[in-house]
């Protein structure tokens, strides 16, 4: 799979005259997990505050590596760090909705992946946001990036 992520200058239906972001997505996601939304992830606006909206992201992907066996801490002797992340807001959702969250592997390089996303309104199937993040294998004891693991390389691209 491989995504592209660029600002385009076209003005986006129903938004301001700005260049938005954009992350293509593949045809289809080998893992996905639900989260609900409880009043804790609701902004001043009555909506999913930003903030929050990430850290769910962040829960689908330790239940993602975990479905692979893997930690954030130990994906096969190496830890991760996040080197940076995108996001592209779609649309509002609210407390009591279940969010569904699929996530793959982008492009892998010498010493990291990019992790690409999409979250859905479980019912209705509406896209509330979509992105990336880069994940970088670290060493913490030795406080240095790492090669991404030849096991992990084959595991995390093979997911089906």
């Amino acid at each position: 799979m491989r995504s592209v992520i660029r600002l385009t200058g076209r003005r986006p239906s129903r938004s301001a005259d700005v260049a938005r972001l954009t992350v293509d997505l593949p045809e289809r996601f080998a893992f996905s997990t639900e989260l609900a939304l409880y009043a804790e992830h609701i902004n001043y606006a009555q909506h999913l505050d930003n903030a929050r909206l990430l850290g769910l992201v962040s829960e689908a992907r330790v239940r993602w590596l975990a479905s692979l066996d893997y930690e954030e801490g130990d994906v096969d002797g190496v830890g991760l760090i996040m080197a940076d992340q995108s996001v592209r807001y779609a649309s509002e959702a609210r407390a009591g909705e279940v969010m569904v969250v699929s996530m793959g592997v982008g492009e892998i390089g010498r010493a990291g992946f990019e992790v690409v996303w999409v979250m859905h309104e479980r019912t209705s199937g509406r896209e509330v946001s979509r992105g990336r993040h880069n994940m970088v294998c670290f060493d913490y004891a030795e406080g240095r990036v790492r090669p991404v693991p030849e096991r992990a390389r084959g595991r995390l691209v093979d997911t089906d």
